[in-house]
């Protein structure tokens, strides 16, 4: 089972915040773990607020393109991870490990396909046929 973790912290960073050195030694050890074990697929960080941000919409066949930075956003994605594990329970293990580094925030946790797109609309077809 995949899982992608996304991580919003209760205090948004600001331009030029950088975590201290034992912060990002603890976070990279806990990251090395993860590869060693085979769960981690994926990780990264997401830069604050920044002009480089852009939001796009699409309604009512319309596309509109909003660029950064964005004065009223609350809630900023910090980063993200994909992990690979076998339960659920082991991905809330994980994210527990990874929120008690990270901090006050919320982390959503939401299981991915493991299958190819396509696949899995024509599996969802066939249930619903």
């Amino acid at each position: 089972m995949r899982y992608l973790s996304v991580y919003t912290p209760d205090q948004q960073p600001q331009a030029g915040d950088v975590p201290c050195d034992e912060d990002n030694v603890r976070m990279g050890a806990l990251i090395d773990e993860m590869v060693k074990a085979g769960v981690m697929l994926a990780t990264d960080g997401l830069l604050p607020n920044s002009a480089e941000d852009a939001q796009m919409h699409y309604h009512n066949g319309k596309l509109s393109v909003v660029d950064g930075p964005f004065a009223e956003t609350k809630e900023l994605i910090a980063g993200f991870a994909i992990i690979q594990v076998a339960t659920k329970d082991e991905a809330l293990y994980w994210n527990r490990r990874f929120m008690e580094l990270a901090g006050p925030g919320r982390c959503d946790i939401r299981l991915m396909y493991d299958t190819s797109p396509m696949e899995n609309f024509a599996a969802a077809a066939e249930a619903h046929a």
